[in-house]
């Protein structure tokens, strides 16, 4: 054998599981097709937070009176705020190639399949192909941007993410189709930055897999920032004819014309499973994934699937969490199964958006009984201070026993905030824990405290 372990895949799925299998002594090689550290790294988390970042310091300039500071405001140089994303995300995949030197791990670029039990075929840029044999194979190959039949993607009219982050020039206006945590955030970033947004959402709530309250709130903030958010609503046809794009939209009072330089296309991921081996070696798939047990080990002896491509949430951190179950089973250690009802997802628009576990439609749907806690930024010192008033956090707790069920966070920082409750959760405390729990002041963290007191009634500062 050449290895004890091939991935292949570098995103964070990938390279984490990687290096914790060289951590446990197993000589492993990784195979990338593109660069390291995947969409993550290169298309996804990293270079999407540099551009929001971007935008905060552009409406921090544009605001810089309410803070008793005097500017002539800001410009924004489109060209440059792209160059700085791409060489963050440049500088996070040099990352990732000096830690695979740091572990000892073989890196093959080169796009990999399963060739058969214990061998990955690797076809090289050249054209060549190269086989390499290992006890055990991990797929990690991700997703990308899903396309629907009536809007296929072109790159130049109709995007998907990746465009979206290196458009040659700032477009006027935009429509974007869906507004879960992508859609969201891009459409934060181009108002932010004066391009005219609309944001079509098929649902009847945005950001739909968050509590229903946070979706409102969130939904009041971002039309107050001039977004135009059109909510049961469906983009039937695109029409790319022309200089811009006409986007015909069925809503509950009929059909109306949207127009726009771009559509950005943002209805989820795609897995890509095709041509990697699956069906040939016999590996089960259902409805787009990879099935697997709890330790991520396909149907096949030795085959391994994580992240996007399993089940769960679509998620970088899922897929590194998963990625590290996975190895450990392998190395022979006993790690616990991933609890996907205790996994944190965050939105990083302005104000941010966290939250883990039930929401409060979904805890009253499992049968608890619930006592709810909800406390303003807007009674916050700090939130004040920082002049972010905007949002809340709220948690919910089973009455009986008093298990933290959930939380939903809606304001700035939260997605800092959020892993608190993550740990609070793992470790089984309860609310009355959360309010002895003495949190430091000023801090936006104080919110979590106070929210948990607000739902056993001994809330201090509302």
């Amino acid at each position: 054998m050449d290895y004890d372990l091939i991935v292949i895949g570098s995103g964070p799925g990938g390279y984490v599981a990687a290096i914790r299998a060289s951590q446990l002594g197993l000589k492993t090689a990784i195979v990338e097709k593109e660069s390291l550290g995947g969409i993550c790294l290169n298309w996804g988390c990293i270079p999407t937070k540099a551009l929001l970042k971007s935008a905060q310091v552009f409406e921090y300039l544009n605001h810089a009176a309410d803070y008793g500071i005097k500017t002539q405001g800001g410009e924004v140089d489109f060209e440059a705020v792209i160059k700085r994303s791409r060489g963050v995300a440049d500088g996070m995949s040099k990352g990732v190639q000096f830690l695979m030197k740091k572990n000892k791990i073989d890196v093959i670029i080169g796009t990999g399949s399963l060739k058969s039990k214990g061998t990955v075929t690797v076809k090289i840029a050249d054209g060549t192909t190269k086989d390499f044999t290992a006890k055990s194979i991990i797929l990690a190959t991700g997703g990308r941007s899903r396309e629907l039949p009536n809007l296929k993607q072109d790159g130049k009219k109709i995007i998907g993410y990746r465009q979206a982050m290196v458009m040659p020039k700032q477009p006027k206006s935009m429509v974007v189709v869906g507004s879960g945590a992508i859609g969201i955030e891009f459409a934060y970033f181009y108002n932010a930055i004066g391009t005219k947004v609309t944001v079509v959402e098929y649902l009847d709530n945005i950001v739909p897999l968050e509590d229903e309250e946070i979706s409102k709130g969130l939904f009041r903030i971002l039309k107050k920032q001039g977004i135009n958010i059109m909510t049961g609503s469906t983009v039937e046809s695109v029409d790319t004819n022309g200089d811009g794009c006409r986007v015909n939209v069925k809503t509950a009072n009929g059909n109306i014309v949207l127009e726009a330089e771009v559509v950005l296309s943002a209805i989820g991921i795609s897995t890509n499973i095709e041509g990697i081996g699956l069906e040939e070696n016999g590996v089960k798939t259902d409805k787009g994934k990879v099935l697997v047990d709890d330790y991520y080990q396909t149907n096949v002896e030795g085959v391994y699937a994580i992240g996007d491509i399993v089940k769960g949430q679509a998620l970088a951190h899922v897929a590194s969490a998963e990625g590290i179950i996975c190895v450990e089973k392998i190395a022979g250690q006993n790690p616990e199964p991933l609890n996907y009802n205790n996994i944190p997802g965050c939105t990083y628009c302005m104000p941010e958006v966290a939250s883990v576990g039930y929401t409060e439609k979904a805890a009253k749907e499992a049968g608890y009984e619930l006592k709810v806690g909800k406390f303003p930024f807007s009674a916050s010192g700090k939130a004040s201070a920082a002049g972010a008033k905007e949002g809340f956090v709220k948690l919910i707790f089973d009455a009986k026993y008093g298990e933290f069920l959930g939380a939903h966070m809606l304001g700035h920082n939260v997605t800092e905030m959020i892993a608190e409750v993550v740990t609070a959760r793992k470790l089984e405390t309860t609310g009355h824990e959360i309010i002895k729990s003495v949190h430091p002041h000023p801090t936006m963290s104080e919110a979590v405290m106070e929210a948990a007191a607000d739902a056993y009634g001994e809330v201090i500062h509302l």
